[in-house]
């Protein structure tokens, strides 16, 4: 129920002017799809007969088809910024509306390329104009919500334009039978006038859009070029960024090889137009499954595992594409590369998202964007070449013959290339290093998390505070200590580093404002030494002898500062520490969670070594240190240290009473003298 006074918010599509926009951008959408579609399968069927022939005529339509938006795109935009942007859209989508529909009636190959540049450049003041428009038509707080939607539509189209394509293809086909053909002699017409419709429709739709400022501010487009040199500098400090980027661009690698030969590939198989359609959509629709499910069914896999593997079983599916000649399977095994692409492309982008600090993380997307343009572009123009020059075999086998042409050549590379760059970033972003991955894999299909190592059984209880600076961890540790005390419990609160003499010595070194000059290597181990000295001569004798141990950082501090803040190999700072520990884990793990802007704030004196890092380095670190939460939420309690000090000393306390050997009755809360100070 709303409560009284406040309206509920709208979704925008209730929107007006946005939702006509909307519509005919997906009715744009559909219309490239299809259009993209309609083109390369008619190359292909103008050149039927000369396998080589055909092969670079199909990859000439995706050469026309991309280099018009890596060369002029930022020209474009100069030029859109000029002109009324519902014009610019009114008179781009009638410009494709006829150029489209001229295709089928000239039937001529060079006009194909010809008209499929000119759709491409008109499309370059379209989409400037269509995005600088969306901002200007619905409010700020519904504009992440607005870009969802045209996401949505960017893609979600696909399957159905493929599914529309197989059912006019048919449908062509049976024309053709009866009649002439009125439209050429190819039975794609059908779907090259249902393309062009899509763009009169879109046409109308944005004429009765009276909505469109005239010019709001100019759309910035810089060169896609200049785009890919700026992003590697941003990515390529960043060891797990830079994974996951070559692992990406390596799958749109493979997947631009399978996009260029599938309809060379489809027709040596025996399937006409719609069989096309038909592979074509079922790697969208096996995307659209792997988004969804994948990461459910295997929820309890470490997603850098998950993406490393998606991306060479996807390598293993192509080459098995590339050897069965069956189009039944063909088209469920390209369901299954397409679900492994999906698994790969999400995981990709969601840890992009944490790794990267928010000022850079636009620039990151942008150039993994624009990469991925030019490698999909460089890998489409030497598909087909590679494939005509190679050329048709035939292998005799006694009675039996097996044919082995450039497309199995070409899609047998990219297999080949998708399970290098697989293997790779499996190598590059483990972060079990130790433990089996076909053991973790099955124990993740069967629900479960395969144990890094067997739990060290002690009599006591571990309890680990971890946060940034002045998130409050050690308020909060403190607080639990005194609690816990007036409980009857033996209780030992340390805190990390400095709890040993010998860690009293470390903690000056490592604190030290004037250590200015301390290697990352160096700070990395002498916490670790610390570390070992603290366990071995007060945490486990404690825990031994059954006292409830209390801790003021771990291990974590040390894979969050070290590891993510220092910009270190987290598996080589796990495997430091573990060895320091001999394994030790704490039974929970408490992560006061607070903003770096809130915590720093409420430093007091001077700043250490530590509290002195920029900003950047403390955003690293509180993402981290949420990322080590995600992945075990059994053993960690994440707390909002905006919080008021009494309820987040609260909210621990119910926590910890699930693994207290004895249970606290909350009653005896009152009978204690520390919970009213606290409350004050």
């Amino acid at each position: 129920m709303t409560a009284p006074g406040r309206s509920r918010p709208t979704h925008v599509l209730a929107n007006a002017p946005f939702r006509r926009l909307w519509t005919a951008m997906s009715v744009c959408s559909l219309g490239d799809w299809l259009n993209l579609l309609a083109l390369t399968a008619l190359a292909g069927n103008l050149t039927q007969g000369d396998y080589r022939v055909q092969s670079l005529a199909v990859g000439g339509v995706f050469v026309a088809k991309m280099l018009p938006a890596v060369l002029l795109g930022p020209l474009a935009g100069v030029f859109a910024d000029r002109f009324d942007r519902r014009l610019t859209m009114f008179c781009a989508d009638l410009a494709r509306f006829a150029v489209v529909l001229s295709i089928p009636f000239v039937d001529n190959y060079q006009w194909v390329i010809i008209a499929t540049v000119l759709v491409e450049c008109v499309n370059l003041f379209w989409v400037p104009a269509k995005e600088a428009t969306v901002p200007n038509l619905v409010p700020k707080a519904q504009l992440e919500q607005a870009n969802q939607l045209n996401l949505l539509v960017t893609y979600g189209t696909a399957p159905v334009a493929a599914m529309l394509f197989a059912a006019l293809s048919v449908a062509g086909d049976l024309i053709a039978g009866i009649v002439p053909f009125p439209l050429g002699r190819d039975a794609t017409g059908l779907a090259l006038v249902v393309n062009a419709c899509a763009y009169l429709v879109s046409a109308f739709l944005i004429f009765t859009l009276r909505d469109i400022p005239k010019r709001d501010g100019a759309i910035s487009t810089p060169s896609v070029l200049k785009q890919v040199v700026e992003g590697w500098r941003f990515v390529g400090g960043n060891r797990l960024v830079r994974g996951l980027v070559i692992g990406m661009l390596g799958a749109f690698a493979a997947g631009g090889a399978v996009v260029g030969v599938a309809k060379v590939y489809v027709e040596a198989l025996g399937g006409g137009d719609a069989a096309y359609g038909v592979v074509f959509g079922a790697v969208f629709v096996g995307m659209a499954l792997g988004m969804f499910f994948g990461l459910r069914l295997l929820r309890e896999l470490s997603r850098r595992r998950l993406f490393g593997l998606a991306i060479t079983v996807a390598g293993v599916v192509l080459v098995a594409i590339a050897l069965v000649h069956n189009l039944v399977i063909v088209v469920m095994l390209t369901v299954v590369l397409g679900a492994c692409a999906g698994i790969a492309w999400i995981i990709g982008y969601t840890l992009i998202g944490l790794e990267v600090e928010d000022a850079l993380r636009g620039r990151t997307f942008s150039f993994l964007q624009s990469t991925a343009r030019v490698t999909l572009l460089l890998v489409v123009s030497l598909a087909n070449p590679l494939a005509a020059l190679f050329g048709l075999h035939t292998l005799g086998l006694g009675e039996f013959s097996y044919r082995f042409d450039g497309t199995n050549l070409v899609l047998v590379i990219g297999g080949a290339l998708a399970v290098g760059v697989g293997l790779l970033a499996l190598r590059q972003m483990d972060d079990r290093k130790g433990v089996s991955l076909a053991a973790d894999l099955l124990a993740a299909v069967r629900g479960e998390r395969f144990p890094t190592e067997a739990a060290e059984h002690v009599p006591g209880l571990f309890i680990a505070f971890e946060g940034g600076e002045g998130s409050g961890k050690t308020t909060q540790s403190r607080m639990i200590a005194i609690w816990m005390r007036d409980q009857g419990y033996d209780v030992v609160q340390t805190r990390e580093p400095g709890s040993t003499k010998v860690g009293m010595r470390l903690r000056a070194i490592l604190l030290d404002a004037a250590e200015r000059g301390l290697s990352a290597r160096s700070e990395a181990l002498l916490y670790a030494a610390d570390r070992a000295e603290h366990v071995e001569k007060v945490i486990r004798p404690a825990l031994y002898r059954g006292s409830i141990v209390i801790t003021d950082r771990y291990v974590d501090s040390s894979l969050a500062y070290q590891g993510a803040g220092r910009a270190l190999d987290p598996a080589d700072v796990s495997k430091i520490n573990a060895w320091a520990t001999g394994g030790l884990v704490p039974h929970l793990t408490v992560l006061i969670d607070t903003p770096p802007e809130v915590g720093l704030t409420r430093l007091g004196g001077a700043a250490d070594r530590i509290e002195s890092e920029p900003m950047e380095f403390h955003e690293r670190v509180r993402k981290e240190f949420r990322a080590l939460a995600a992945s075990a939420p059994e053993r960690y309690l994440v707390v909002d240290g905006t919080l008021p000090q009494d309820v987040v000393t609260r909210q621990i306390q119910d926590r910890i009473r699930e693994i207290l050997p004895d249970p606290v009755p909350r009653e005896s809360e009152d009978a204690t003298g520390t919970m009213p100070a606290i409350r004050d």
